[in-house]
């Protein structure tokens, strides 16, 4: 069975904090096309996992429908998976969130699963604040359906088939600053160097963390007059920063210039680190974040990296008081108090 890994590894492969090398959070062999950018953030999420030394057991991962959706089968294969109803991923995290909060959430998306058919629980997971790392592999086609184009197609972009797109693109990452997610970041499926730090930053963030990421379609998009082909993202790419995570512990030093870099600390104490490119642009400022990226599009670029955060707001367990204690890990005697306590609430509403 050619999907399955060989299980020899070398003995000195180097272990995390845990003990883990990093055979234990990869999965079997992706049955993707060759080249397929999707195998290559797959590949950034485990290296971000063994790196922050996360339990495996402690991931759950949900998807939707669609190429992207598929991947979750091809990362950490010893991790919790559910592969929902196309567009309807974000309920089904939301339930799992509610159910269980001490868990690590990878909602696994694609331009299809998000900017269509599922737009409406794309809108609504946000809103919430949902505590959950949201990445959409975008290649502007649906590549399981033969390449046609999605929403996410830049106007004027040629498809394989050699049509034009007549229709303007859902810009998924300037949605999701003016719909009010809290860390946004965008990247490109053949930089890891830049992905995995903002994985990193996003696992930590409290908070709903949305990540795009242009992946190309080896098959069905990457040919000229395509803008989410690996030679036009290459030709057309400016990173916003480069950029660190710093983990609360243990310390990790970085060298900046002095008056170039600026720290953002999350909840828990750790700091993402960011070292300025782009001029006029404050990853805290809202505005400033809108104004980059439409200036980018003017100059037909696509900015990557960090693109905004905010750590003041709170997660939908924060806004509706849930008890700290996970749900799943309630007892009968928690739930079910007595007649005694039963009846001293129902008096105070008489």
């Amino acid at each position: 069975m050619s999907y399955l890994k060989p299980q020899f590894r070398h003995p000195k492969l180097p272990k995390n904090k845990i003990g883990y090398t990093i055979k234990e959070y990869e999965g079997p062999l992706s049955t993707l096309c060759a080249g397929c950018g999707h195998d290559s953030i797959s590949a950034a999420i485990v290296q971000a996992c063994f790196e922050m030394s996360v339990e495996p057991h402690k991931v759950a991962k949900i998807s939707g429908i669609g190429c992207s959706s598929k991947t979750p089968s091809y990362f950490l294969g010893n991790s919790h998976g559910f592969n929902s109803v196309h567009g309807r991923m974000p309920s089904v995290a939301t339930g799992a969130s509610m159910s269980n909060k001490d868990m690590v959430y990878f909602g696994v998306s694609g331009d299809g699963d998000s900017a269509s058919i599922g737009m409406g629980q794309f809108v609504h997971v946000i809103r919430r604040n949902l505590n959950m790392v949201y990445i959409v592999m975008n290649n502007g086609c649906y590549g399981l359906t033969k390449g046609q184009d999605s929403a996410t197609a830049d106007q004027g972009s040629k498809s394989k088939a050699g049509s034009i797109n007549p229709f303007q693109a859902i810009d998924l990452a300037s949605l999701a600053i003016e719909l009010g997610a809290p860390f946004v970041a965008q990247s490109f499926s053949g930089d890891k160097q830049q992905l995995v730090p903002i994985i990193k930053a996003a696992m930590h963030h409290k908070g709903f963390a949305f990540i795009n990421v242009i992946s190309p379609c080896v098959t069905f998009n990457n040919n000229a007059g395509s803008t989410k082909s690996y030679d036009y993202v290459r030709q057309h790419i400016e990173a916003t920063s480069t950029l660190d995570f710093v983990p609360e512990m243990p310390a990790i030093t970085t060298k900046y210039d002095q008056g170039k870099s600026t720290k953002v600390a999350l909840h828990d104490g750790s700091i993402i680190q960011l070292n300025k490119l782009a001029t006029d642009w404050n990853p805290e400022d809202r505005l400033s974040v809108v104004n980059a990226l439409q200036q980018a599009r003017l100059k037909n670029e696509i900015l990557t990296g960090l693109l905004y955060v905010n750590t003041e707001w709170n997660d939908l367990h924060g806004t509706l008081n849930t008890c700290k204690t996970p749900l799943n890990k309630l007892t009968e005697k928690d739930l079910c108090p007595g007649e005694e306590i039963l009846e001293g609430i129902n008096s105070g509403f008489r």
